[in-house]
């Protein structure tokens, strides 16, 4: 199954996320190399949202990472919720559907 993890961003996050990055990727690195995150990044023009793809049999692994986010520990995500997200459509889709 897959699972979204969405962020609202902090209006300054474009100029306090220097600081806490290379933990935030460190972060979102190892639970990629760990089979749990498939894509993540900010939605541009603005950058006011990102989305993780997350793939599981729970919604545990995207819940685990956002409460240790350093983004999310230090206030440049304002709100995250996770949310299944039903695909049927592409090499990776969880029900693949003809």
């Amino acid at each position: 199954m897959h699972y979204l993890l969405m962020y609202e961003l902090a209006e300054n996050y474009l100029d306090r996320r220097a600081e806490h990055r290379s933990a935030h990727l460190a972060l979102a690195w190892a639970a990629a190399e760990r089979g749990e995150l498939l894509l993540a990044g900010a939605i541009a023009d603005p950058v006011d949202s990102a989305l993780l793809l997350f793939q599981g049999d729970s919604p545990a692994a995207a819940e685990a990472f956002a409460r240790a986010d350093p983004y999310v520990q230090a206030g440049l995500v304002k709100a995250w919720h996770v949310r299944p997200w039903q695909t049927v459509v592409g090499e990776q889709a969880s029900s693949p559907v003809r």
